[in-house]
């Protein structure tokens, strides 16, 4: 399940209480999906008990027991002894904070006295904050009696810049604000904790006596909480007495991104769900799909009874729907949470959409219901084929959307969302369901405001049915001229203000540059994403600049060579380096690296890269990198100078000089957006579709995109907002500055302290998603950069408020963010600060035929036409049947050989002769000459296909191809009405052997009874036998003449398949005569014996048997007489 889990939480840049201490709770906390995840107590004193190493003396070791609605609490006993001998405490592990002052855990009972504690409780609904949820997991531990001088509090948490232990002398529930009490000890990436550093900086307070054993047990403690990747580690109480150390209260959070690591030690973890919030079995299914997807498929059902239901795409989106939701009143109704991204296929597209639809068909409202299909501008994601998948579902439910009066609100843009939009309408015409469909000219979040009744619906034009825009010159003229192409917005305001891409500023050597990409920048891409590196080209192409962007590809998996791609109309080849230091080497303009290395190599590689001094900036573009390992590229690249974009990041883009990868989408919303040359605004986000939505949002509202970044939304990005702002405000062509922030971490206050202190004088216009937050009963897992706000000032609303007093131009929605931007704009256009320069046509660059193909804009004729198998789904299929109702159905063999060859679900019966006859041809002994050809080829140290193919290859008339002679013979003379006799006769006087007649060995008084058994059976289940009983009167006639002239095993089944083929029901005569006559009988003798001349090829290699060569004896030499002489 962890392989799939993909999502991210928001940075923090100073010291926070992490939510699980006792003292401390927040109804509004949003936690990860990908990373930071809680575990229960007893798997984190599980981990404890089994891992650390302490010359403390832990007590207690692996003593407790869980309690369920099913628990035998008899059994339990014997399973532990001790809860019969000692006295116990009992208390809720479902990630309940505050469970003493809530009344939740007894303390110093004896088995009956748990009992008794336990039966008002167990499977009780209970309040905590405004959670209400059911009590359904318990733990039992023995009670350790203790003074009040013997209780500590001890946790440590991640940080960006590393980890910090907290301590404090006095712990347990009254334990106060440990957060101003506690001492506190940072031991910063890559540094080692120590003993002394423990007692120096921690335990001043602590009674000396046992400093030494708080000492060893803490250092204990921070090497476990690392070598396990625990993000987040609290015991409160620790208790310390002369027995030793007891571990009483434990919360804990693991970075479940590290489960490919820590798999053989962690195991099988299950992470419990939020209290107040039941885990239903639809999330399981989704979570399971996500797993097995390259691409993040979320779902969290907040109340199935609601009636406003979301399937967005993407999850900046999905936190930006849910905002407006809330903004607007809908909170109480909202059903669910969820995202899809990630470019899932559309079957798994279809597998959402199916449980959501499932889900909010159960129960009817008063009012019906809304489904909301919204989302961002897709970067890669082929939005068709996904809508397609949706598509699917909303026909497969037509009936029961219908019936809960379900109206749907659709808005996306992307790769192909013209044609997805289209099908998306046409089922709403054909279902009757009424569908309202949107594109890029619709503000995202407009849908939600129509779907609950703030804003009328319009009537809009029908969009165009495809994404061809780019092929088409707008200047009218034959090709761009070239000197429009070095045109750009940014000429007349900022020209010459920036040099190389390595400049630095004067800060020193290991500064970083202000400067990231120009026209000049060059860049390494490691990784084999030919897509990718085609976008960019097409992109540089549209730019005018003089070269492509990406120099060079590194791919470890294959050996140096190149790989063709477009430079506009021609193809070019780059070079592709199985080594990063060759390609260094070869190319040392390059000064930028494009990671798309998976998340199990994100590190070394990156790691690796910072070693060369000529790298400057690199983009991580993998979800999923541990924490830790973040940590450790952020300090490195700190000490280097290199700006780190990412990970989990679709990169950046700078208009008219450099795109990262996949940034921006395709040509048509490079186009769209003006993203071929450079405006006034420039934008950092952490979401990268949203962050291609502000590339709409501000090519409509203003002169268009400086220069955009998405940071990423793993917990601790490489670069942060403020790295981002203040380049910007250095930066003379940018006149304003956009940020989208989210809820979690304190990022935006530096930014509130810049605006102040007077650090940042342009325009600042931000938003901060996720005001939704505080409106949860309980805690939700956004599926993209889920944050914790783990204090009042780290709600989006509280920093909506601060960056708003500080004189950043903050909007009252995410719905009015377009407008307060254009307002911004409006206002330096009037003042003269921005000159909008002279719209300029890019040059144009024409379609890749697969995409082309892809819209229905071309066709060509195929070079191979198939009718038996499909393997572009998501399923195999065989001749219109999944793979999996081919094993469900259990036609076997014989059923599936039907479907392959004669495109049809066969009788079990004839399945059943097929497997038949396939196995009494399998093998007739060495002797015979494609056995012999198989050994021989076999003895002379050939493999195995060159054996079998010379077996095979003897397969004639003369040997085994007698099936279908014999079929189309007696076939010819019964259908022509010739007597068994007349037949024999006319055979004898033209000449001609009869096919499926006679046998070296067998004769009439020894039969074959291989002949015998599939006589039997076909007698049996054969609707018919006429050209079976006209072959055996034939063989009454020839055996009468000689007794091994029988009717063979090649003509039997001949004969009989040509009864079953024109008998069985699926065929017309002219279909059953067309497969005889193209040889479909003789495959069931080559597969059969194909079987065999495999066993006597492996036999031989067994035998370990030496070269063949034919003995003279058994040979005759016979030499012309003049030559003897």
């Amino acid at each position: 399940m962890l392989r799939g889990i993909k999502r991210k939480v928001q940075t923090r840049t100073t010291y926070l209480r992490e939510p699980f201490n006792e003292t401390l709770i927040w109804p509004f906390i949003l936690t990860d999906l990908m990373s930071a995840k809680a575990i229960s107590e007893q798997t984190g004193k599980d981990f404890l008990y089994k891992y650390i190493c302490t010359s403390a003396a832990v007590q207690n070791r692996f003593r407790f027991a869980q309690v369920t609605a099913e628990t035998d609490l008899d059994r339990l006993a014997q399973e532990h002894p001790w809860l019969l001998t000692e006295k116990l405490v009992v208390k809720p592990d479902q990630l309940i904070k505050r469970r003493g002052k809530l009344g939740l855990v007894g303390v110093n009972l004896d088995l009956n006295g748990v009992k008794q504690w336990l039966k008002p409780r167990l499977h009780k609904e209970t309040t905590v904050g405004k959670a209400k949820g059911i009590l359904k997991n318990f733990l039992i531990e023995p009670f350790v009696p203790h003074k009040q001088e013997e209780e500590f509090y001890v946790c440590i948490y991640a940080t960006r810049e590393g980890d910090y232990v907290l301590f404090h002398h006095e712990g347990g529930v009254d334990v106060g604000d440990v957060d101003a009490k506690a001492k506190k000890l940072l031991i910063g990436v890559d540094e080692k904790i120590s003993e002394e550093s423990v007692k120096k900086a921690l335990l001043t307070h602590a009674a000396k006596d046992k400093r030494a054993v708080l000492a060893s047990f803490i250092v204990g403690l921070f090497n476990l909480y690392e070598d396990l990747f625990f993000t987040y580690l609290e015991i409160n109480p620790l208790v310390v007495t002369k027995d030793g150390v007891f571990v009483l209260d434990m919360a804990a959070k693991i970075d479940a991104t590290a489960d490919y690591i820590c798999k053989a030690k962690w195991g099988d973890v299950e992470f419990p769900p939020p209290f107040g919030r039941e885990a239903y079995p639809e999330e399981a299914y989704i979570a399971d799909l996500d797993a097995k997807s390259g691409a993040s498929l979320k779902l969290t059902l907040l109340n199935p009874k609601g009636r406003i239901w979301t399937m967005v795409a993407g999850g900046g989106a999905s936190v930006v729907y849910s905002d407006t939701i809330c903004d607007l009143g809908g909170v109480d109704e909202l059903a669910n949470y969820g995202e899809y991204s990630g470019a899932p296929s559309e079957q798994q597209t279809y597998d959402y959409a199916k449980t959501i639809l499932s889900l909010m068909t159960r129960e009817k409202h008063k009012d019906g219901k809304v489904l909301i299909i919204g989302g961002s501008i897709a970067n890669f994601t082929n939005v068709a084929a996904t809508f397609k998948g949706i598509v699917r579902a909303i026909k497969d439910y037509q009936q029961p959307l219908k019936e809960h009066e379900v109206q749907i609100f659709v808005r996306r843009g992307g790769p192909n969302y013209q044609e997805g939009l289209r099908v998306m309408g046409e089922v709403g015409k054909t279902t009757g369901i009424p569908i309202h469909v949107f594109g890029t000219e619709t503000h995202m979040t407009a849908i939600v405001g129509m779907a609950l009744g703030h804003r009328s619906i319009p009537n809009l034009p029908p969009v165009a049915a495809h994404t061809a825009n780019f092929l088409l010159n707008t200047s009218g003229a034959a090709s761009t001229p070239a000197s429009s192409r070095t045109s750009s917005f940014s000429d007349n305001r900022a020209k010459g203000v920036e040099g190389s891409a390595a400049e630095k500023p004067v800060a020193g050597p290991l500064a970083k540059v202000t400067t990231l990409f120009t026209k000049q920048t060059k860049s390494l891409v490691w990784g084999m994403q030919t897509r990718a590196v085609q976008g960019m080209m097409d992109f540089d192409y549209v730019c005018s600049r003089n070269e492509p962007s990406v120099a060079a590809m590194v791919y470890p998996f294959t050996g140096d060579h190149k790989q063709k791609f477009y430079w506009g109309h021609k193809e070019i080849l780059v070079p592709v380096y199985k080594n990063m230091s060759d390609a260094m080497k070869k190319h040392p303009d390059v000064d930028v690296l494009i990671n798309f290395a998976s998340l199990r190599s994100a590190f070394d590689s990156t790691m690796e890269t910072m070693q060369y001094p000529q790298i400057h900036t690199i983009a991580i573009i993998a979800e999923g990198i541990p924490e830790a390992h973040t940590r450790k590229i952020i300090k490195a690249a700190d000490e280097k100078g290199v700006t780190i974009i990412g990970p989990a990041t679709v990169g950046g883009i700078k208009p008219g000089c450099f795109k990262i990868g996949n940034t921006g989408g395709m040509l048509d919303n490079i186009l769209a957006s003006k993203l071929y040359r450079p405006g006034s605004v420039a934008y950092v986000s952490r979401s990268g579709g949203m962050s291609n939505e502000l590339n709409n949002i501000i090519s409509r509202t203003t002169d268009g995109v400086y220069e955009g970044i998405a940071i990423g939304g793993d917990r601790y990005p490489g670069s942060v907002f403020t790295d981002h702002v203040l380049r910007y405000q250095d930066t003379p062509g940018v006149k304003m500055i956009v940020v989208l922030g989210e809820i979690g971490g304190t990022e935006e206050y530096t930014i509130c302290q810049a605006i102040n202190n007077g650090r940042i004088t342009k325009p600042v216009v931000c938003w901060c998603i996720g005001t939704c937050a505080t409106m949860f009963a309980s805690e939700v897992q956004f599926g993209h950069a889920g944050a914790c706000a783990n204090q009042a000032s780290e709600t989006a609303m509280a920093k909506n408020t601060a960056l708003k007093d500080a004189g950043a131009f903050v909007p009252k929605s995410f719905d009015e963010l377009g407008d307060v931007i254009q307002n911004v704009y409006d206002d330096l256009v009037a003042k003269g600060v921005i000159v909008p320069a002279e719209e300029v046509p890019p040059p144009t660059v024409p379609m890749d035929y697969s995409w082309a193909r892809e819209l229905g804009l071309i066709r060509k004729p195929a070079s191979f036409m198939t009718s038996i198998c499909d393997e572009r789904g998501q399923e195999l299929i065989y001749a219109g049947m999944p793979i999996t109702e081919v094993f469900k159905s259990e036609i076997g063999l014989g059923g599936t050989l039907g479907l392959l060859w004669f495109q049809r679900r066969l009788p079990r019966y004839a399945c059943q002769f097929i497997e038949m006859c396939l196995m009494v041809t399998a093998d007739h002994g060495p002797a015979v000459s494609g056995a012999h050809n198989t050994i021989v080829c076999a003895r002379a140290g050939k493999d195995l296909i060159s054996s079998l193919t010379s077996g095979l290859l003897t397969i004639g008339d003369r040997f085994g191809g007698a099936l279908d002679a014999a079929a189309k013979q007696f076939s010819k003379a019964f259908d022509s009405g010739m007597l068994p006799m007349e037949f024999v006769n006319k055979m004898k006087k033209d000449g001609k052997l009869i096919m499926g007649i006679g046998h070296r060995v067998k004769s009439i008084n020894n039969p074959d009874m291989r002949v015998q058994i599939l006589k039997d059976f076909v007698k049996q289940h054969f609707p018919s036998t006429q050209l079976l009983d006209y072959a055996l009167d034939v063989e009454k006639i020839t055996t009468s003449k000689k007794p091994n002239l029988i009717l063979n095993v090649d003509g039997f089944i001949g004969v009989a398949f040509v009864d079953l083929l024109r008998t069985c029901g699926g065929f017309t005569r002219d279909e059953a005569d067309e497969f005889v006559e193209i040889g479909a009988l003789n495959g069931i003798f080559v597969l059969g014996r194909s079987m065999g001349f495999i066993g006597h090829y492996l036999d031989q290699k067994r035998l370990k048997q030496g070269l063949y060569r034919h003995p003279w004896d058994d040979i005759s030499y016979v030499l012309p007489e003049h030559m003897s002489m």
